[in-house]
């Protein structure tokens, strides 16, 4: 059961967002931007990761075919949790978080699928969860800037059954402009993408709570001020919800003992993978806080977060990027239908891509390792 080789290949894919990208990170997105790992062992299994994401993938594909593959080649896939342990240690002088732990999220993802396939059976069964159902997504819009522009998409949304929408918004007349496209009865997030200090926080989330928000979203400069976003929580009003950029569970644990969060975000391609994020939801039902990951790509982890969302959060709405791929090698699967995303029932991750579709969006020719 050894890893006799590893593979990754980056795509890109144009979608539409129902009006121009504004910028956001600097990045005026117009793509989806993947990168996806392909694990083979000795017996003929394979399976498929993904580490985060976007703009970095370049970076986070270095990492992985020169420090996180050549560390896997040879390796028995099957002891996950003590492989992973012992690969984090072993390259943690390379960062704690970004790109080097947005690679061994792949590993984890592609060795968690072949494990389902060894087992026979979907992730989520494999993880003592229930069998594959359609599940609630909410729509999480890409940023607009302009109040117009977010009512039309709000309105998109709400018309194709979404029932929780979440904007990528910093501006009071936008966020204004949502719930009025909304109305009361859908529920409205705000991700603001940590711009303010503290007391522009603290500002900013009063103002923001006479539109009954569900939660704000990472609110304040660094996100590693754990202190701050807690004041934040005490004096905004409005429930607190972070995560996506935390490093690994110790991070996590520090913001629980800070009383920072009413909501747990980890990110499954940039935690660490499903080995991390287990341990996580772990410590966040022992500290009484709510669990929604965060999910904001389309490869193999978005299908990693749907069948473990189903194990772990199984009453949270699902995030789903509001935005229309023009292709996916994974096809209806990354579709939210009525605003529901289905839950693939097939062994592992329920299924791989689709070669075809990989090879039309691929950017250069994959790299191949072997043991």
């Amino acid at each position: 059961m050894k890893i006799t080789a590893v593979e990754t290949h980056l795509m890109k894919v144009k979608f539409d967002m129902g009006a121009p990208p504004k910028a956001m990170a600097g990045i005026a997105w117009g793509s989806m931007d993947t990168l996806l790992v392909r694990v083979v062992t000795d017996q003929g299994l394979e399976g498929w990761g993904e580490g985060f994401g976007h703009a970095v993938c370049p970076a986070t594909r270095v990492a992985f075919d020169t420090l996180v593959g050549p560390a896997a080649l040879g390796q028995d896939f099957r002891p996950i949790r003590a492989l992973m342990a012992q690969l984090q240690q072993r390259l943690h002088l390379f960062g704690r978080n970004g790109p080097v732990v947005y690679a061994l999220a792949a590993l984890d993802v592609a060795l968690w699928d072949i494990a389902g396939k060894a087992a026979g059976l979907p992730l989520c069964r494999l993880l003592g969860g229930p069998p594959p159902a359609p599940r609630p997504a909410y729509a999480s819009l890409l940023r607009y800037g302009e109040p117009d522009a977010v009512a039309r998409a709000c309105e998109r949304a709400a018309a194709a059954g979404y029932r929780h929408v979440k904007l990528h918004e910093i501006e009071l007349p936008l966020i204004a402009a949502a719930r009025r496209a909304l109305g009361p009865d859908i529920a409205l997030m705000v991700d603001c993408n940590c711009p303010w200090t503290i007391p522009q926080a603290i500002d900013m989330a009063q103002r923001m709570a006479e539109h009954d928000l569900t939660w704000l979203e990472e609110p304040v400069w660094p996100p590693e001020d754990h202190a701050g976003l807690a004041r934040v929580r005490l004096e905004g009003r409005v429930p607190i919800a972070a995560g996506e950029n935390a490093a690994g569970l110790h991070d996590f644990l520090h913001q629980f003992e800070a009383d920072a969060l009413d909501i747990a975000q980890p990110s499954l391609a940039k935690i660490g993978g499903i080995t991390e994020q287990l341990k996580i939801a772990a410590l966040a039902e022992a500290h009484g806080v709510r669990l929604v990951p965060h999910c904001a790509y389309f490869g193999p982890g978005y299908l990693a977060s749907l069948h473990l969302a189903g194990v772990i959060a199984p009453h949270a709405p699902f995030e789903r990027l509001f935005v229309d791929l023009e292709a996916s090698p994974f096809h209806d699967l990354v579709t939210a239908p009525g605003g529901m995303v289905p839950v693939p029932d097939g062994p592992g991750l329920g299924c791989d891509p689709d070669l075809s579709v990989l090879q039309r969006f691929r950017v250069g020719e994959p790299t191949v390792l072997r043991a």
